[in-house]
């Protein structure tokens, strides 16, 4: 079973209640596992004292964790999170409509999931969408309206139709590096296939974050089953460049020793280039579900503290 079994895709007209079921499940999972004391601190709950007032305990957890926990009523942080998704054509792959969503839904339900939990921990967070240039960019705010604005905005992103549009993500880092004054997480959604900027370009705008002193992670969205492992039937296929339109007609067999081993190495580049430049490298495999993202965003928002 996926873990989109329990994911309703349908409800992609509604984001805010998915990202809402997407926390809550995440935060109960974490107040189960073997890291709870970790967890609780994030979630913004702790265990509750016997003899303490009860009119602060999280009754909705209870009923779900048979564990009592203790809202936690802190001061609005200093963090501030700007996410950054890829727009361009290939994050529409797979083009298929089922169970599982294409890069872009992927990333904008992520998306909506982090900014839910940024919003649960009085957070401020801001969206900027980029194909071949900067298409939409909004300051960090932790108001419920500007999360629901930002939600339209991820909304319209996912019914975007729009075919064959083409990466330049260097150009859009390094103006998000030039808009952002305050020191942020930047947190990037990208399956990274550019043709535009390739090598030292794309890296050098990383570079520009570091050095305007902001934290960032780097999701590396993939369908790791078509786009890693190149796991086909043995048949003929029609390959379709989503950005540029090119076909070209292939016996899948022929050509997986070659692609694997192409795509491991333009993989351990992206891995050794992140390294050089301190940015936090995560696979987000579209087919293993959201909680890894707002993991890996705990593990980085706690050293940050």
């Amino acid at each position: 079973m996926s873990y989109f079994d329990n994911v309703d895709l349908r409800q992609l007209d509604n984001l805010e209640l998915l990202a809402k079921q997407v926390v809550e499940g995440f935060i109960i999972g974490l107040h189960k596992s073997p890291f709870h004391g970790f967890s609780v601190e994030f979630a913004e709950h702790r265990l509750y004292n016997p003899g303490e007032s009860t009119k602060d305990i999280d009754w909705k957890v209870y009923a779900r964790s048979d564990r009592m926990f203790v809202k936690k009523f802190e001061e609005e942080t200093n963090l501030r999170c700007q996410i950054v998704i890829d727009t361009s054509s290939s994050m529409y792959f797979p083009k298929n409509k089922g169970k599982i969503p294409n890069k872009l839904e992927f990333s904008s339900m992520a998306a909506a999931s982090l900014m839910n939990l940024l919003k649960k921990q009085r957070d401020a967070f801001g969206l900027s969408l980029f194909d071949s240039e900067l298409k939409e960019h909004t300051r960090c705010k932790s108001s419920t309206t500007h999360y629901r604005l930002l939600l339209t905005y991820l909304d319209r992103l996912i019914n975007d139709t729009t075919e064959q549009k083409q990466t330049s993500a260097a150009k859009a880092l390094h103006q998000i590096a030039d808009s952002i004054h305050k020191r942020s997480l930047v947190v990037v959604f990208s399956d990274m296939f550019d043709d535009n900027d390739r090598g030292e370009q794309l890296f050098s705008a990383l570079q520009h974050l570091r050095h305007a002193k902001h934290e960032v992670i780097l999701f590396h969205v993939v369908d790791k089953k078509h786009e890693i492992e190149f796991e086909y039937e043995n048949r003929p296929y029609l390959f379709v460049d989503m950005e540029s339109g090119k076909e070209i007609k292939l016996q899948a067999h022929q050509v997986k020793d070659m692609y694997v081993e192409k795509i491991k190495a333009f993989k351990d580049d992206l891995k050794m280039k992140c390294l050089k430049y301190k940015v936090d490298y995560i696979e987000a495999d579209i087919n293993a579900g959201f909680h890894p993202i707002l993991q890996s965003y705990l593990v980085k928002r706690s050293k940050m503290k």
